[in-house]
């Protein structure tokens, strides 16, 4: 079994879910062929694995995906599924309903582990700083107390602010009700953004106007693609700490209950609700589903990168296999293969 790419010779990752296949976190394979491929993340180019270590290593991916992916985007020949920690192309149907949004949840818990590693960092820094002034003299018991309490904050605040900025939109829009102009929104003033359904299936975000009070005839209306681009960011900002594994899987269960992500703004929001009044996991939900379609989209754009890249490692491989391998012992392997995907179902 390889250890390391043939072609720039970077290493493969161990992973602990295949016992005959213990290198690689991308891998791709075709059970028809009898194909298995290690993909690197470096150069992203296929290594064909040696025909003699493939048999039980198909057989395991075969079983494990089909009982455990979940599948990402797929083309007409092709299927990008995740699995753990491993990506996974599968050539042929994966018989698998399309999910890109569930990649969108790993991107909250990865936040939230960004964020802990932040408020450490606060955190350490304070005793550091506490530490120093008190043996010296120079701190209350009282400042110490407020400065080890907040400092994990101004961290996080910090950092939040050089992501974000103080802005969620800037431009120039009049009220239609009293004509007051709206050059800003602030992410501080989130909490009464009302977020509704848009045109065509989309998203809209109003505020009340503060002249004349105007909302659903007044205020500022952004919609269209500066209302999704809008959402996204405030929803980002909001949910800057990120979120557990379990809020992530509450919010991706009701994705599920309502049939998709492109459901959600019709089942949460409604006639419209206010930013502050979603809820926790509505409005992780709401991000996840805000976020779908420029995650389907790039999903798209790699499947059909890994769809060509396929095409070209098939030939190889086709030649490789045909020719430097006794074709008897090829046919029992593909043979082995479907017989135990009959014998499973």
């Amino acid at each position: 079994m390889f250890t390391r790419c043939l072609v720039c010779s970077r290493p493969f990752e161990e992973n602990d879910l295949l016992e005959h296949l213990p290198r690689g976190h991308r891998l791709a394979f075709d059970p028809e062929k009898g194909r298995l491929w290690l993909i690197c993340r470096g150069c992203r180019r296929w290594s064909l694995v040696p025909l003699e270590s493939r048999w039980e290593a198909l057989e395991e991916l075969e079983r494990l995906t089909r009982d455990q992916a979940r599948l990402l985007t797929r083309t007409d020949n092709i299927a990008l599924m995740r699995v753990g920690p491993l990506e996974v192309v599968r050539v042929g149907d994966a018989a698998l309903r399309e999910e890109a949004w569930w990649r969108y949840g790993r991107e909250l818990r990865a936040r939230q582990d960004r964020f802990k590693k932040l408020s450490a960092v606060g955190s350490i820094g304070a005793g550091a700083a506490i530490m120093g002034t008190w043996a010296s003299g120079g701190i209350s018991f009282v400042a110490a107390w407020l400065l080890w309490d907040r400092s994990p904050d101004f961290v996080t605040h910090g950092a939040r602010w050089l992501r974000f900025g103080g802005k969620l939109w800037t431009g120039s829009a009049s009220c239609p009700r009293c004509g007051h102009v709206f050059r800003q929104l602030r992410y501080a003033d989130r909490g009464d953004l009302v977020v509704g359904p848009g045109p065509e299936g989309g998203i809209a975000l109003a505020v009340r106007c503060p002249r004349c009070g105007g909302f659903k005839e007044g205020g500022l209306h952004l919609e269209g693609v500066e209302g999704d681009r809008a959402l996204r960011r405030v929803l980002a900002y909001h949910h800057f700490a990120g979120a557990s594994e379990r809020r992530v899987t509450e919010a991706t269960r009701l994705i599920e209950v309502v049939g998709g992500s492109e459901k959600i703004p019709g089942k949460i929001l409604r006639d419209g609700k206010r930013l502050g009044d979603l809820g926790r996991i509505g409005a992780i939900a709401l991000e996840i589903a805000a976020n779908q379609k420029e995650e389907a989209e790039l999903l798209a754009l790699e499947a059909s990168d890994l769809e060509e890249r396929w095409r070209r490692e098939e030939e190889l491989a086709a030649i490789i296999d045909g020719e430097l391998t006794p074709l008897p012992f090829l046919d029992q392997l593909r043979r082995r293969i479907g017989k135990g995907d009959a014998g499973d179902a």
